[in-house]
């Protein structure tokens, strides 16, 4: 399923890449203006092939965005529970055990407070 899904993205890709190059620029030259000489502005218009081509980039994009998202979660081998270790993880030592019974807590404020002492005269 995941190699399946992988093939269809890169043909989506690819056809984007196609429908992209196909886009005339803003100074009016590119691609279409090749094209338009085999006869095709009679059938669709260069300003009707604009329309297309802009509509099929924005779909072929959503579509390859959708299908890299969808073979993220078909990757096989992948499961939720088990999550890789880093190299860090792994060459890290093991901790040492916690003792049974933790020692009492230090108080640390002083029960009366210290005054200074006066210097004698």
């Amino acid at each position: 399923m995941h190699v399946f899904i992988v093939i269809v993205g890169l043909l989506a890709s690819i056809l984007l890449i196609g429908v992209i190059l196909l886009q005339s620029p803003k100074s009016g030259s590119g691609l279409t203006g090749g094209i338009s000489g085999l006869g095709t502005v009679q059938t669709l218009g260069v300003r009707r092939t604009g329309d297309f081509l802009s509509k099929m980039t924005a779909i072929l994009a959503g579509v390859v965005m959708l299908i890299c998202f969808i073979a993220e979660f078909t990757l096989p081998g992948r499961t939720a529970r088990s999550a890789p270790e880093s190299i860090l993880q792994q060459s890290a030592p093991a901790l040492p055990a916690a003792p049974a019974s933790a020692p009492a807590p230090i108080n640390t404020v002083p029960s009366a407070p210290v005054l200074p002492q006066l210097p004698a005269k």
